[in-house]
């Protein structure tokens, strides 16, 4: 593709400025922005922070919250005249955060659906007035190759007025008046209270935004606000939807490692915002909105949830989008950004995929992101729009080495209907032809963790289905769907579902035998926004989705289905004893298998 200085990609009005010395100007090869000498020297770059404000007051004393930003860019945005774009990243977390210290979070030992136990809150997070930086962030990779590198802290973190909402509209607004000020459209001052206007006369306008985890959630937020220079965002495992991050399928569900956690406990986390306005958001935001209506009785959808779900959202989405997960993410689960990328592409957004085989957080290798960011900033024609949509780390690959696919799911999978055969205490059959009558039955008890009911040759406290052995590899792409006809001995139950590989690794290692898993509340059988007590021996058909997932499973495995009741890493701990029973004649597994059920009947063929 050869040289290209930026000139050719600016719009008119930087064209027509006087000409930079050479090697003080973005330059493009084969593609990418490369670092330009003139660049290098970070003694020579200007750094500076302002307060933005914003058109909401979400700490109620009445004067717009004002935003802590901070600005690295070339020198030559002063020296000459130089106009660059911009890449951008907003966070709670630039300015200290809570202790991840488990007696502060919510203590998962509840009968379901009985009253939580109380819980207590965080202490204070020291104040921190980090000045003029507050995070090194992205500077050292883009400021060289001729973009400004920016922060905010979001609302009611550090020097950031406000408070924090865990999802609430000021988190999708904040970083929209960000960019509205690098276009010119908001104010800035040199003060969180009066102060001098700063304006943004170095930035050509375009902005792309990125982070990970939360920082990613908010580069998606302010995507949906439609915002006028958001040109791309590329959200590394982001949170979409608090109610998929909090709850499964009707029932309370901890993300992976932080049992206990909720919405409340998030914002203790990352309340750093000015001392004088935190009794006034503890009140009124974390007791009188979070805790009053994330209901940790119940895991029904409500409005309360519907507002902090980005999916609802998508229709504002105008900007490119580059999402990027972890299909072994236990913390955001894959699904937060697959179902993203589904509605985006279903909208006609550009949009593409990339999915490595780790777990919480890995952005798209640094080639990636560069050709996005020129092409999307800087109108570089390399042919990033044209590209395949998915890149998927394979099995045993390095992750700047992903396979190109035209869509995910991957185009040629087919749902494939698997039944269940009686055994299931020990091991019973999980087969494509019809299953069994039977009802089999399992007990809770949450002291068994899934690894070990797994691994075991026998227990009462789950049933196991599986397979053939394979005789050739199979392809899943896409998400699989469980139906389970079943009943409970009491008035509700946790419900959770593995597939794994057997026979079970002798590394001990449950990401190294774990295909996939789900949850459910069996009360919400008929509807996620409304559950009701089980009738006691009634049996009820439960439908649910499990994680989206793309693998390639080894010849010489088995396909497990295990059921039980309280997943330890994830579910509340009820007392032990509930029955669940399992009519096998109504339950089935649908598997996304590439090649459909011809390849899953070459798979499960005798090897000869």
């Amino acid at each position: 593709m050869g040289l290209l200085l930026v000139q050719a990609a600016l719009p008119a009005s930087a064209q027509d400025q006087k000409t930079p010395a050479p090697g003080a100007v973005p330059v493009f090869e084969d593609g990418q922005a490369q670092v330009v000498e003139g660049f290098k020297d970070s003694k020579l770059w200007i750094q500076h922070d302002l307060w933005v404000e914003a058109p909401f007051d979400s700490d109620g004393n009445g004067e717009p919250d004002r935003l802590h930003v901070d600005v690295t860019r070339p020198r030559q945005t002063d020296t000459e005249g130089l106009k660059v774009a911009v890449v951008y990243s907003s966070s709670p977390y630039f300015s200290g955060t809570g202790p991840d210290d488990r007696q502060y979070f919510w203590d998962p030992k509840q009968e379901l659906g009985g009253k939580p136990p109380k819980r207590t809150p965080m202490p204070s997070i020291p104040f921190e007035s980090k000045r003029p930086l507050m995070s090194n962030d992205l500077i050292s990779t883009w400021v060289p190759r001729g973009f400004a590198v920016v922060h905010s802290a979001s609302p009611g973190t550090g020097l950031s007025e406000g408070c924090p909402t865990v999802g609430g509209a000021n988190e999708s607004q904040a970083p929209k008046a960000v960019i509205d000020w690098l276009n010119g459209r908001a104010k800035g001052f040199t003060l969180p209270d009066g102060g001098e206007e700063v304006k943004a006369g170095w930035c050509t306008g375009k902005v792309g935004m990125t982070g990970t985890s939360y920082n990613g959630t908010l580069s998606l937020a302010a995507a949906t606000t439609g915002v006028e220079g958001l040109m791309v965002v590329v959200p590394d495992a982001p949170n979409t939807s608090y109610y998929h991050y909090y709850r499964s399928n009707g029932l309370v569900r901890h993300p992976g490692g932080y049992m206990g956690e909720d919405v409340d406990v998030l914002y203790d986390f990352i309340n750093s915002g000015p001392l004088e306005r935190r009794d006034w958001c503890n009140q009124n935001v974390r007791d009188q909105l979070l805790v009053a209506h994330a209901d940790r009785s119940s895991g029904d959808y409500s409005e309360f949830w519907a507002g902090r779900d980005y999916f609802q959202a998508l229709a504002g989405v105008k900007c490119a989008v580059l999402l990027s997960h972890g299909l072994g993410d236990w913390n955001v689960m894959p699904e937060h950004s697959i179902r993203i990328y589904a509605g985006l592409r279903d909208l006609g957004v550009p949009t593409g995929l990339y999915l490595h085989r780790g777990g919480h957080g890995g952005p798209p290798p640094l080639a990636t992101m560069n050709r996005w960011f020129s092409h999307y900033l800087y109108g570089v024609d390399n042919g990033v729009e044209r590209d395949p949509r998915v890149h998927i780390v394979r099995e045993g690959g390095k992750r700047g080495e992903p396979t190109a696919y035209a869509d995910y799911p991957n185009p040629d999978a087919a749902p494939v209907t698997l039944r269940l055969k009686r055994g299931g205490l020990k091991q019973g059959e999980l087969t494509t032809e019809r299953g069994d009558t039977a009802k089999e039955t399992l007990v809770d008890d949450v002291a068994q963790d899934g690894e070990a009911l797994a691994r075991a040759a026998e227990s009462k406290h789950r049933l196991l289905y599986a397979t053939e052995t394979l005789s050739a590899p199979l392809h899943l792409s896409g998400t699989p769907r469980i139906t389970l006809k079943l009943a409970s001995d009491r008035p509700a139950a946790n419900l959770s579902v593995w597939l794994v590989t057997l026979p079970w690794s002798e590394e001990k290692r449950t990401e190294a035998n774990l295909v996939t898993r789900g949850w459910a509340d069996p009360q919400n059988h008929g509807s996620e926004t409304r559950g009701a007590p089980l009738q006691p021996g009634k049996f009820y058909e439960v439908t649910f989705s499990l994680q989206p997932d793309d693998q390639i499973l080894p010849a010489g495995k088995r396909l497990g289905l295990m059921i039980f009741s309280s997943d330890r890493d994830f579910t509340l701990w009820p007392p032990a004893g509930t029955q669940l029973s399992v009519d096998l004649g109504g339950s089935s597994l649908e598997l996304p298998v590439v090649g459909g059920a011809e390849a899953l009947e070459r798979a499960l063929k005798p090897a000869k």
